[in-house]
């Protein structure tokens, strides 16, 4: 008998139709369900990817449904909600946001699902934090895509600087996949060398380290001012994310999870470096942060704590 790999995607935006057509053309998987308030989108997207399937690597079934298929998928993947305009941060979705996921997700309980949830809608931390709340899941099974993103755009940025494959680069953005973001360059390598090596080697002053977070921490507004929404990068982000928990590969990726006291934080969601196989995550990987990078996790800390407090919380309760 087959094994069931089944992924209900909640949300056929720009985003959540990357991640679909990603998929796609990665395989994996063996039935793919697009659910969305406008029942006819999905049902053409469905319609569309399907026709493809003489040229994908595997078969899949592709239909449009309703949140009953929730019952029993392995993971239900969430993109839904209002996109990021030009000029608005991802905090500023918060509320609007917020409520688009608590209703998405009391709907998906509803059905009787016990898989796992990923989140990529924005402002990823606070939706996560709302589905955690909402479904009362257990911290392994809920995932946020964090600053896997963030990461892949620091990889390649990196990599194009050094003219080294990125797949060599070994760097992380930590933190709230957002403008407080930070990079724990203590733990950045080229390879097996650590990149501030690398910099002293070549005499170069580290002050292009800065250069270069703030190309990562801009993007998605360069972007966003160029084609008025970004969507390619995070829909291959999510398949990576899907395939290392259907896989059980044990893969470390820097998503946004609940903390129990490591980085000296617990209760909220943010972006770290985990360790993800079937379960969900199997656990954190917890990097020793210098004093001026403790500094940096803090500040991203506070700035989902406040917002959290001041308009997610009083929401919920």
């Amino acid at each position: 008998m087959v094994e069931k790999r089944k992924i209900v995607l909640i949300g056929t935006g720009f985003v959540g139709m990357s991640f679909a057509y990603s998929l796609l053309n990665q395989g994996g998987i063996n039935e793919l369900v697009l659910v969305d308030v406008m029942k006819e989108k999905a049902e053409g997207e469905a319609m569309d990817l399907s026709h493809g399937l003489s040229c994908a690597p595997s078969r899949i079934n592709i239909k449009s449904g309703d949140y009953t298929e929730c019952k029993d998928a392995n993971i239900v993947v969430i993109t839904a909600g209002i996109a990021q305009k030009p000029g608005q941060t991802r905090l500023e979705l918060a509320t609007i946001n917020a409520k688009i996921m608590k209703e998405i997700t009391e709907n998906v309980i509803s059905s009787g699902f016990k898989g796992i949830f990923v989140v990529a809608s924005n402002p990823v931390d606070i939706m996560t934090y709302v589905v955690s709340k909402v479904s009362g899941f257990p911290k392994n099974k809920v995932i946020g895509s964090g600053t896997v993103l963030d990461t892949a755009r620091l990889r390649y940025i990196l990599g194009e600087y050094f003219n080294i494959s990125s797949k060599n680069v070994h760097a992380y953005i930590m933190g709230e996949h957002g403008d407080s973001s930070f990079v724990p360059w203590t733990h950045c390598y080229i390879g097996c060398k650590k990149v501030i090596d690398v910099l002293e080697d070549r005499h170069e002053d580290f002050s292009v380290l800065e250069d270069i977070y703030k190309d990562v921490q801009q993007a998605a507004y360069e972007i966003i001012n160029r084609k008025k929404a970004t969507y390619y990068g995070i829909g291959l982000a999510l398949t990576k994310l899907i395939k290392a928990i259907l896989n059980d590969e044990n893969q470390i990726l820097p998503v946004s999870t609940k903390l129990e006291n490591e980085y000296k934080h617990k209760g909220l969601y943010i972006g770290v470096p985990a360790v993800i196989n079937s379960t969900g995550i199997r656990e954190i990987l917890e990097l020793r942060l210098t004093e001026e990078e403790q500094a940096k996790f803090d500040y991203s800390w506070d700035t989902l704590e406040k917002t959290i407090k001041e308009t997610i919380d009083p929401l919920l309760n």
